[in-house]
């Protein structure tokens, strides 16, 4: 005789699913990203597609994937018994999650690091404050640049001489007198009209402390020769990163009764941080030039296909559909829970501290642009460049920079920590309830493998050319396939399993709701959904390049390596479909769905499609798909055979 499972379990909390989808959400790409996409856009007025964007792909996706866990209680690979055919999907977003969690918390490793140097030097100045460390180049600048337009002829060209390399300006003499019809045998000849339009090509390519600190010191990128050559493994960034996995294991190793405790402060406090960093930045001179920059609205950008585009592909990363994090956590939910209101709340609230993150850091990089005297255009950056190098060049700027920079940082951590709870709770809840009798007992154990070999993996990406394999899997791992997975998880439920029996099970869950609501998601569902994100897929096609890291140029073995991570998520759902059909006998019968699909718990299971089975529902074998023939008992989780009728048999028969 078998031993019974152990339960799966559920939230213990009303708030630990809201918020772990809110921590979720509101990741990295809201302080980073959002805000840059913002003012490069059409400030104000990328505001406009961006609401549209989550009107029409992203709440309807993050409803419909909550629904499909709540109602299932099954993590992403076994809630497709709703269509075995499309079982692969499940396993696409298990991949897809894995690969993004080895690199993500590469990045929260970094975060970690930061913010343990600020804690150390909370009595001293900051590593990155100033130059003249051991790590600096000659060109290294943390004086101001000079403010031209207050200077007459005289010290304008004095000051922009001092910005130019002599021999470059020497050398391209004859070039100007050919160009400018003049003739010039001396640098001294030049004005500062022509130093400023005709010889960009001489400035001294200079540094700040930070970018130096980041790159030569944390990095080494220096001591790399690119992803032919990553060099050696950093010791401090290990030793990071392996505390980083642990602290996520220790998170994780209750599965969500440990997560959804953990959330209440690492969902909240970046907002406390981002509240007290907007305060900091408005007080700040200059403050005003980074917040203009930033919300200005530029209407005549919103003809353009492109901000139309990004605004589509913000919102579908931000929110996280296709990942399979949705759908776990949402399994997890009380069956009669209102997903369709926590759906409302988290995507707006997620949009809300995307604009609201951008005030806090424009302000600061408008402070920048004032003390230093660099357009904010030049200042402004997105992800690492914004996260490492131009946000903390401000903070060094700040009285007590150090303690600033601890709590930004800081922020930055339980910003990474959440969406990264979600992801490996998406891998570990999906593989478990795929062989539940094996990994469900032991799910801490199984928690650590997963984080260990997350932490193995991660290894390479903390060598001293760890950066361009981290900026391979960052911009290959989630792109296209997440968009694909999401378009075919939208035909699986909408066309095959049916919109009409979604929307029954639905109404189940939460009862009947306004023909206003059901008119809405029926289109969104149905037709303009399904567009938006072939629109997207368009848009991404049309502006690819390669991937890039400053000026150098990936090897086309790593675009080949790139375009494998893109495409194994896909194969898995072929894959998927061909052994469903092969077991199953044909198409038609892969597309029905299990005679155990529904509610997990009999009294659920209501209404002539999900009739009671004698406290018997049939669930997912061992090896991962679906056999008719195998009940389940959902108070004591014990599996029996079960006859074709779905009719209980003899309770006393030895377990599977």
């Amino acid at each position: 005789m078998a031993k019974e499972e152990p339960e799966r379990g559920n939230w213990t909390g009303k708030l630990d699913f809201l918020l772990s989808c809110i921590g979720y959400a509101v990741g990295l790409g809201n302080v980073w990203r959002f805000p840059y996409l913002c003012y490069r856009n059409g400030g104000g007025a990328f505001l406009v597609p961006y609401v549209i964007m989550l009107l029409v792909a992203g709440l309807p996706l993050f409803f419909l994937e909550l629904c499909v866990g709540q109602f299932s209680s099954q993590g992403p690979v076994t809630a497709w018994a709703l269509s075995p055919l499309f079982m692969g999907i499940g396993w696409a977003m298990i991949l897809i999650s894995a690969m993004v969690c080895t690199y993500y918390n590469v990045i929260i490793m970094y975060a970690v690091y930061y913010m343990f140097v600020s804690f150390v030097n909370l009595d001293d100045e900051l590593p990155w404050q100033k130059c003249g460390k051991a790590w600096n180049t000659d060109k290294c600048r943390d004086e101001p640049y000079p403010d031209l337009s207050s200077m007459n002829e005289t010290m304008k060209v004095n000051a922009t001489l001092g910005l130019k390399d002599q021999t470059c300006l020497s050398n391209i003499l004859g070039t100007l007198s050919t160009l400018l019809n003049q003739t010039f045998t001396s640098v001294s000849q030049l004005n500062s009209t022509v130093l400023a339009d005709h010889t960009e090509d001489c400035d001294i390519k200079f540094a700040t402390a930070s970018s130096e600190y980041w790159n030569r010191y944390v990095l080494r990128v220096h001591e790399s020769d690119g992803l032919e050559d990553i060099g050696s493994v950093s010791l401090k960034n290990v030793l990071c990163l392996l505390i980083c996995w642990l602290f996520i294991f220790f998170c994780l190793m209750k599965g969500v009764k440990s997560s959804g405790k953990v959330v209440y402060f690492t969902a909240t406090f970046p907002y406390v941080v981002l509240l007290i960093l907007l305060i900091r930045g408005v007080t700040l001179p200059g403050y005003y030039k980074g917040i203009e920059f930033y919300i200005f609205p530029k209407w005549e950008l919103l003809k353009n296909p492109k901000v139309w585009g990004d605004a589509a592909t913000q919102i579908f990363y931000s929110l996280g559909p296709a990942f399979g994090g949705l759908l776990t956590m949402a399994s997890y939910n009380k069956f009669n829970n209102n997903c369709l209101r926590d759906a409302v709340i988290v995507s707006f609230i997620n949009c809300g501290t995307s604009v609201f993150a951008g005030f806090a850091i424009f302000s600061l990089l408008g402070y920048i642009s004032h003390t230093t005297n660099v357009p904010i255009d030049k200042v402004a950056d997105s992800g690492p460049g914004l996260a490492f190098i131009a946000y903390p060049e401000g903070i060094a700027k700040l009285p007590s920079p150090p303690i600033f920079a601890f709590l930004f940082f800081f922020m930055l951590f339980t910003l990474g920590l959440d969406s990264q709870f979600a992801m490996m709770e998406t891998v570990i809840s999906g593989i478990t309830d795929v062989f539940p009798r094996q990994l469900r007992s032991r799910k801490a154990l199984f928690t650590f493998f997963c984080c260990m070999v997350g932490f193995v993996l991660g290894i390479p990406q903390t060598c001293k050319g760890g950066i361009y394999l981290l900026t391979l899997v960052d911009w290959y791992s989630g792109s296209y396939n997440l968009m694909i997975v999401s378009f075919v998880e939208i035909v699986g439920i909408i066309y095959v399993y049916g919109i009409n029996n979604f929307r029954q099970d639905i109404e189940l869950m939460l009862g009947k709701k306004s023909p206003i609501v059901w008119a809405y998601f029926y289109t969104m569902w149905f037709v303009v959904t399904p567009l938006a994100i072939f629109f997207i897929v368009i848009m991404m096609a049309i502006n690819y390049s390669p991937a890039v890291l400053g000026d150098y140029t990936f090897p086309p073995f790593a675009e080949a390596i790139g375009w494998m991570m893109v495409l194994a998520p896909l194969m898995l759902i072929i894959i998927g479909a061909i052994v469903q059909i092969v077991r199953k006998g044909g198409v038609s019968a892969a597309i029905k769905s299990e005679p155990h699909w529904g509610p997990s718990a009999d009294k659920d299971r209501k209404g002539p499609r999900y009739a009671p089975i004698q406290n018997l529902q049939a669930v997912p074998g061992g090896n991962g798909h679906f056999p008719s023939n195998v009940g389940y008992n959902s108070d004591k989780g014990n599996l029996y055979m079960v006859g074709q009728d779905n009719k209980g048999m003899n309770p006393d028969a030895e377990r599977l």
